[in-house]
């Protein structure tokens, strides 16, 4: 077998209540899980070269992403009017529209209406804000059995693990993974790790629960506010069934979700799974205006602090976030640790900038986690500036004294360097120096992460700025 067969999958961040999630010790344990690690990087660098190639198809791409990014700014302007209009629309078509103003509001409306209809069993499709609010865990205590639909999603609810992608939710595991997991909770054949036979299996073992559910839930990509619909893109059409086979439909959705008008949705359309999979369109692109004959479909519009960050000036671009996960597919941070070590809802890029306007103290670790090179911002189809938030954050963080104590010590000793021009001259010249006589020992240690994995450049003879003073200023070229 090969070590990719026999390497145990890494598990994600350690969690411990709010204290700071220690990003980095995960993701130096998926980085030692070798085998694992090369997969990941290579399965979403993949889908990093579908989606450019996608775009290369499309002599407009650079137009149809400056209208997106537009649409979401003119939306986020109006947001209160739009949301109102969508309001009044889904009402008219028979929808019953709740307003929740956090995770908590949100769980109890669902798990109200479920207790109306005296459900017991929900099926869902899959919904990052049902995981940002912790749905499922809440449900379930209420006595509520929960199915996840989602081919990702039930393989990591299998496994007691959060999704660790937006799209993807369990890109982190191997086929062999898949099949222990279904081998304990399934009762799939030991050993068995084709991956057409491990679909079959979970498909096999869903569809009972979507026959006989009490409701359905979904997510929702846009609400249309010209129409007050619902609509939904999967490629497993398992949303579909979420919501027309129980008599009752919930759909949980964010309030960042808004779209003027159906003519807005066709863009939103071909920019969305050419981003996320490189794939010109979903499988299901499914268009919910009201009920199913008989039935009854309740919209549940969640702030859960984004009201907060559209008040922000400088993190309110992160709600034109349309969930692809493009960011994270190009991302080599993200690549290499894997999303289950930032220890969130939402991971990569995205996550570095959206985890810590929920909790900074438990996520000031996150911004960190990025070498801010700006190709999340180049590939992001409604062009929010990922990389410049992500340094707005460290500012922010720095500012809120979020810092670690050694981060702070190092900061502040090397903002007074800097501030003196020739104390830092003076230091880097001398540092060179010493730098090329120190033992092998003395400069690799714990205290030098950045030689921990690969090893320092050679010093130069010179400075740039002894070199430019020696060839320029010294023989008045200076002005040149």
């Amino acid at each position: 077998m090969s070590d990719l067969q026999n390497e145990p999958q890494p598990r994600g961040a350690k969690v411990k209540g709010r204290h700071p999630v220690d990003q980095l010790e995960a993701a130096n344990r998926f980085i030692a899980a070798e085998a694992h690690q090369k997969m990941h990087d290579q399965r979403l660098w993949d889908l990093r070269k579908k989606r450019d190639a996608q775009m290369h198809l499309i002599p407009e791409w650079e137009e149809l992403r400056e209208l997106a990014s537009e649409i979401k700014e003119h939306t986020l302007d109006h947001l209160a009017d739009y949301l109102e209009e969508f309001e009044r629309n889904a009402t008219a078509n028979g929808v019953h529209v709740h307003w929740a103003q956090d995770a908590e509001e949100s769980n109890q409306i669902i798990n109200d209406i479920l207790k109306q209809h005296q459900a017991k069993t929900l099926v869902k499709s899959k919904s990052m804000l049902s995981e940002e609010c912790h749905l499922r865990q809440s449900l379930e205590k209420s006595g509520v059995t929960v199915i996840e639909t989602d081919l990702g999603e039930r393989i990591q609810q299998l496994d007691n693990e959060d999704p660790s992608h937006v799209v993807v939710p369990a890109v982190h595991k191997t086929r062999t993974d898949v099949s222990k997991v279904f081998v304990k909770t399934l009762h799939a054949e030991q050993g068995n790790n084709d991956v057409h036979y491990l679909a079959e299996t979970q498909r096999e073992t869903t569809r009972p629960y979507i026959l006989n559910a009490d409701a359905g839930m979904t997510g929702g990509n846009y609400l249309v506010a010209e129409t007050g619909a619902v609509v939904v893109c999967t490629n497993e059409g398992n949303a579909d069934l979420s919501a027309n086979t129980p008599p009752l439909h919930i759909v949980t959705v964010g309030i960042e979700k808004i779209i003027p008008k159906m003519e807005h949705l066709a863009v939103f359309i071909r920019l969305l799974s050419r981003s996320a999979l490189g794939s010109p369109i979903t499988q299901y692109t499914s268009y919910f205006r009201g009920p199913r004959k008989g039935g009854e479909m309740h919209v549940v519009l969640v702030d859960n602090s984004r009201s907060t960050r559209l008040a922000s000036e400088k993190f309110r671009a992160g709600l034109k976030c349309i969930r692809c996960g493009a960011c994270m597919n190009t991302c080599p941070v993200f690549r290499r640790s894997g999303g289950l070590s930032y220890g969130s809802t939402y991971a990569g890029p995205i996550g570095l900038i959206l985890s810590p306007g929920y909790n900074a103290h438990k996520y000031r670790n996150l911004p960190f986690a990025s070498s801010l090179n700006g190709s999340c911002t180049n590939v992001c189809p409604v062009k929010i500036n990922l990389h410049e938030q992500i340094f707005a954050w460290r500012e922010t963080l720095a500012d809120e004294k979020e810092l670690s104590l050694s981060k702070r010590i190092l900061m502040t000793s090397l903002g007074k360097l800097f501030a003196h021009p020739k104390a830092y001259r003076t230091a880097v010249q001398t540092g060179d120096k010493v730098l090329s006589y120190l033992p092998h020992f003395i400069v690799y240690n714990q205290f030098n992460a950045w030689g921990r994995q690969r090893d320092l450049p050679k010093t130069p003879k010179e400075t740039f700025h002894s070199w430019y003073a020696k060839n320029y200023i010294n023989k008045g070229k200076g002005d040149e």
